[in-house]
Formats: structure tokens, C-alpha cells, sequence
């Protein structure tokens, strides 16, 4: 059974259809949910559901570095074997990523290797592209661009806006991560395509 922290920004919606998903045969079970903001609405989301939960605000170190060593910790002390990056805004440096190399995914609002980082919903309206969507990968050091293990597409229609398309790619990222999630943990790191 492997132990999942899951790290967060904001209200955790990500964070809920993955927890909600770690039960019965699941090869997972979530053993944290920290977060960089204290005020993060995911927090007494996780508690809420008997999730050990940690409030380590970035702000409150003198750098990424020091932020990232306090962080370490409590994944370590939690026995992490996996790390779900669920709308966590904070760039990881090399060494952290190094650190847990083939153990951290992260989900991300684009068909990747298209519009990595910000704005992506933006972007792919202002390209004229006929579809979106979103993408689960492996973290690596350079932003987005590590193997790819899921994607899930979204078709762009007429009249579509930022919020619009950003609420029917979310909905499908509820559903692609834990699917993800649940055949890595069993070991299998082949591309899953939802339509």
C-alpha cells in the first residue's frame, strides 16, 4: 500500500477527488495534505476527513530553500512513498525535485507540452485551438515537461470564455488524476487517455 501526501495552495478540489477515490481496493491511502498558505481552504477540508494536515507558510522563511527543507520534513515524517502536487503555486527547485524523482505528479490545465505555467485556458482560446483539456506528469526540474502519464480532452466550443472552459477541464481533472493516481501506485506508468 503505497502513502500519498498531497500538497496545496488553495480550496482543494483536486485534493477532494483524490482522497475521495484513495478507499476500498485503491493501492493508496493519503497520509497528508500540507499546504504553503495557512489560510488554504483545502486545510479543514482534509482535517475534516481525518487527514494529518500541515500549514508551512512559505512566507515565513528567509528562502525556497529553508521552505523546502521544512517541507521535506513533514513528507518524511508522514512516510510518503508518492507526493500529488494538487494545485500547489509554488515552483519546487531542482533539489527538492530530485529528492523524490519518479514519486511526485502534478496535474496540469493543458494538453501538454502545450501551454506550460500560467494562463493556459487563455491561451489555448486566444490559439483558436479546437480543443483543451489537462495532463497528470511526473515532476521533473524543467516546468511541465516531465513524462506525461494521463490526459483528458476537452472540446472548445463557440462562445466558450477563460472561466467557461476552465470549469469543463476541471471537471475533468477530478476524474483523470485519480485514475492516474491509481494506476501509478499499482506500478503502471503507461499513458492513460480519457476522452
Amino acid at each position: 500500500m503505497k502513502r500519498v501526501a498531497i500538497l496545496i495552495s488553495g480550496g482543494g478540489s483536486n485534493m477532494l477527488a483524490l482522497l475521495r477515490d484513495m478507499a476500498g481496493d485503491h493501492p493508496a491511502r493519503p497520509v497528508l495534505v500540507a499546504s504553503n498558505d495557512p489560510e488554504a481552504g483545502g486545510l479543514a477540508k482534509a482535517a475534516a476527513l481525518g487527514i494529518a494536515t500541515a500549514a508551512l507558510d512559505h512566507r515565513a522563511w528567509p528562502d525556497r530553500e529553508s521552505f523546502e527543507a521544512a517541507l521535506a520534513e513533514a513528507i518524511d515524517a508522514s512516510g510518503a512513498d508518492l507526493i500529488c502536487l494538487a494545485g500547489f503555486m509554488r515552483i519546487l527547485t531542482p533539489g527538492f525535485i530530485r529528492r523524490y524523482q519518479g514519486r511526485m505528479l502534478n496535474i496540469h490545465p493543458s494538453l501538454l507540452p502545450k501551454y506550460p505555467g500560467l494562463h493556459t485556458h487563455a491561451r489555448a482560446l486566444a490559439a483558436g485551438d479546437a480543443e483543451a483539456g489537462c495532463t497528470v506528469h511526473e515532476v521533473t526540474a524543467d516546468l511541465d515537461a516531465g513524462p506525461i502519464l494521463g490526459q483528458a480532452r476537452v472540446p472548445i466550443l463557440p462562445g466558450d470564455t477563460e472561466d467557461s472552459l476552465a470549469a469543463r477541464v476541471l471537471t475533468m481533472e477530478h476524474r483523470l488524476y485519480p485514475a492516474v493516481l491509481r494506476r501509478f501506485a499499482a506500478g503502471d506508468r503507461s499513458p492513460l487517455s480519457l476522452p
